[in-house]
């Protein structure tokens, strides 16, 4: 039985993109830690984004030259263009969704995030998904039911929609599940690196815009925080980026609604780094929670 299994994973994913998908499951509650610990030093969501974008940018600007840019169609250029728009309203809402809530809650809820893309995929990829993978992105959510009512009264209320870091949360997770599809398009059309390298341009000079006019009596303050917690900055930007360039290399070898779905097993160290840096509480419903979700991740991994 063993051997089926291995067989069929093996079959649905390459060392690189299985390879990805796990760098990508650790780097993104890891940069959620990060984006939480400066929100609560009083740095701005905005100026975490435009800041994380800016430190990418330089960083690309040593691989750009290579790339044959000019090559490109033009409709790779518009649907970067959206990408950067998506990206970086995606990116605030979510570290002001962080500077409000739970890190154990609204961690799993980025399971959502694969069924919105599931549709979108469908719709502007073409990609179908199979009844087996339907069924994992299916358990997925039900485990997120789990973590989403380990509240106070252990619940599960629509009184939830009305709490701000869900509304954000819920907000930046359209943002970024369109994003994420528009991204599977520029990888189709180029390569994970160079959709990598506008993907940090772009969504920088967008959110530099945002900040120029956003928080005009504010950068001076936000400079100094920079340079009084720059170690957790760099750790931030250096999670964010492995944790973007590894979805852009999984994309190229699964379905964006799997791959998406597939990364919902970062919601076990979600809950886990809650509870070690924030000291969340309701810990072992969430884990449950987080447990199921793994096992529709299990299943996602064995359809065809």
């Amino acid at each position: 039985m063993s051997t089926i299994v291995y067989m069929s994973v093996s079959a649905l994913l390459s060392v690189t993109t299985a390879l990805a998908i796990v760098v990508r499951i650790i780097a993104n509650p890891l940069s959620n830690v990060f984006q939480k610990q400066l929100t609560a030093q009083a740095a701005h969501p905005l100026f975490i984004t435009t800041t994380t974008f800016g430190f990418l940018s330089l960083l690309c600007l040593i691989f750009s030259l290579p790339l044959h840019l000019l090559s490109l169609s033009p409709a790779f250029w518009t649907i970067m263009l959206t990408v950067g728009l998506l990206s970086a309203a995606g990116n605030a809402l979510l570290v002001k969704a962080l500077q409000l809530g739970d890190l154990s809650v609204l961690g799993p809820i980025n399971a959502y995030k694969s069924v919105v893309s599931i549709i979108l995929g469908i719709a502007l990829l073409g990609e179908v998904p199979g009844w087996l993978g339907i069924a994992g992105v299916l358990c997925i959510i039900a485990g997120s039911y789990f973590v989403l009512d380990a509240g106070a009264t252990g619940q599960w209320s629509w009184a939830l929609l009305h709490q701000p870091e869900i509304r954000y949360r819920l907000a930046a997770l359209v943002c970024t599940a369109t994003e994420a599809v528009f991204i599977k398009k520029a990888v189709l059309l180029s390569s994970p690196t160079i959709a990598f390298v506008f993907w940090c341009t772009l969504g920088f000079i967008v959110s530099l815009l945002w900040v120029a006019v956003a928080l005009r009596h504010q950068w001076r303050q936000q400079l100094a925080l920079v340079a009084t917690h720059r170690r957790t900055y760099l750790l931030l930007f250096l999670s964010v980026g492995l944790m973007q360039l590894s979805t852009n290399f999984a994309f190229e070898g699964i379905q964006v609604g799997y791959a998406l779905a597939l990364f919902q097993l970062s919601a076990v160290l979600s809950v886990l780094f809650g509870y070690r840096f924030f000291q969340e509480t309701h810990i072992r419903r969430k884990l449950l929670g987080a447990f199921i979700m793994v096992a529709g991740a299990v299943l996602i991994t064995l359809a065809p």
